[in-house]
């Protein structure tokens, strides 16, 4: 049976579906040890031979020669998990895996290898970006409103570092715990696509002639930023120690916490406030170039969620011992913590009334927001009767939208090679 990604669905805001759990998901968190495989004649000869001592004035050259007849193959094959043995498909697992993990091929999992594959077709760089009628407009006496400015200040503040502690909580806590090749591939990508979200924001902050020290200081000195960035980082800290280790129930536990946290609640919740200000003030026809940037962001954030559910159901199906009732309560507690911390950031960015919205109208879509993410775990809607008020923001998210709202360049932003013509 293949499994189902959350790709499979057309609508993000709309789709709920478990993945099927399949007979090879079913077994036990560490799966046997083979046999090692007998190394071959020649490499057992290798790996036997004793290597005679060198004159003491040998060359550098001589030495390298030496060490390279002597390397001790068999040995070294032996250190790979699994031993010399041929990877099956069976062999692998999300997370405490045994399989080698140099080992690409076969795919288990097809959803992240295309994620992949995805990732790599929506490329673009900030720099593409024409940020000439922004510079103007952000220069104008009477070009945005006070609160208008506020919001593009207290966005790139917010994003300028946000992005920076996913790539982190990627690259030091989750990418050595997570033992399957084709999903590692996907966040070498993702972590990638951090860098070049952190550049664009920077873009925008140099190009517009900001403070820069003042914009990326604020989730230090903002307390609605600061809040957000502190929620964030307690669950990284103990998985970027070298010492953590998976393979118990309370260390799995603790990394499935850390994906659900970085996943659902701080690319899946904490980043939507600032994306739909910026995006409503994009097709207002202002900061159109701020606002293409963005568009773009929220397309690859978008990915990344929908990867991020996909790893932490399918850790859920092959581990269902970690999905207790206790633990499940903790999960929500979690994402209701992230819909009220947002809720807070949309009130002290949106005193007043501004851009076709207002702080009351962006709390229902928060919690709209909150109720999907519980949807998609598989967990019960806490917010009942909550509808989404900005609909345009699920067509934002289409990576098949062909232009953008405000009509200045394609936003199909695939690679020539990858293009369908």
């Amino acid at each position: 049976m293949s499994i189902i990604s959350w790709d499979d669905f057309n609508d993000e805001e709309s789709a709920v579906a478990t993945i099927p759990q399949t007979a090879s998901q079913t077994k036990p968190a560490v799966a046997p040890v083979a046999p090692a495989a007998e190394p071959t004649p020649s490499v057992a000869r290798a790996a036997s031979d004793a290597a005679p001592a060198l004159p003491a004035d040998a060359s550098a050259a001589d030495r390298a020669q030496h060490a390279v007849a002597h390397l001790d193959v068999a040995a070294g094959l032996e250190d790979l998990e699994m031993g010399a043995q041929r990877i099956l498909v069976d062999d692998k697992r999300m997370i405490n895996c045994r399989a080698d993990l140099n080992q690409l091929v076969p795919f288990k999992y097809e959803w992240a290898w295309q994620k992949y594959l995805d990732g790599c077709a929506n490329h673009w760089m900030p720099q593409e970006v024409n940020m000439t009628a922004d510079i103007a407009l952000w220069k104008s006496e009477n070009g945005l409103t006070a609160d208008e400015r506020s919001i593009v200040m207290r966005s790139l503040g917010f994003f300028s570092t946000a992005d920076s502690l996913v790539a982190n909580n990627l690259v030091l806590a989750l990418y050595r715990h997570i033992t399957n090749p084709e999903c590692r591939q996907y966040l070498l990508r993702q972590a990638f696509e951090e860098a070049i979200h952190t550049h664009a924001y920077q873009y925008c902050i140099q190009s517009l002639g900001m403070d820069e020290g003042e914009v990326f200081n604020m989730y230090r000195e903002v307390p609605s930023i600061a809040k957000k960035a502190t929620w964030a980082l307690k669950y990284t800290q103990s998985l970027s120690d070298p010492t953590f280790h998976t393979g118990t129930p309370e260390n799995d536990q603790r990394l499935l916490r850390n994906l659900i946290a970085f996943y659902c609640v701080l690319e899946g919740i904490f980043f939507y406030c600032g994306f739909t200000q910026i995006l409503s003030m994009g097709r207002r026809n202002k900061m159109t170039g701020v606002a293409e940037q963005f568009q773009y962001i929220l397309r690859d954030e978008s990915m990344h969620l929908n990867f991020g559910i996909d790893v932490i159901n399918q850790i859920k199906n092959e581990n269902p011992h970690l999905w207790t009732a206790e633990f499940q309560q903790e999960i929500i507690q979690m994402i209701l913590e992230g819909a009220t911390i947002e809720i807070e950031y949309a009130r002290d960015t949106m005193p007043r009334g501004v851009l076709g919205m207002n702080a009351a109208m962006m709390e229902e879509y928060l919690k709209f927001i909150a109720n999907r993410r519980l949807n998609q775990l598989g967990l019960p809607e806490q917010y009942a009767g909550v509808t989404n008020p900005f609909g345009w923001m699920s067509e934002m998210m289409d990576l098949r939208k062909e232009k953008n709202f405000f009509e200045t360049r394609v936003t199909e932003y695939q690679t020539g090679g990858a293009l369908s013509w």
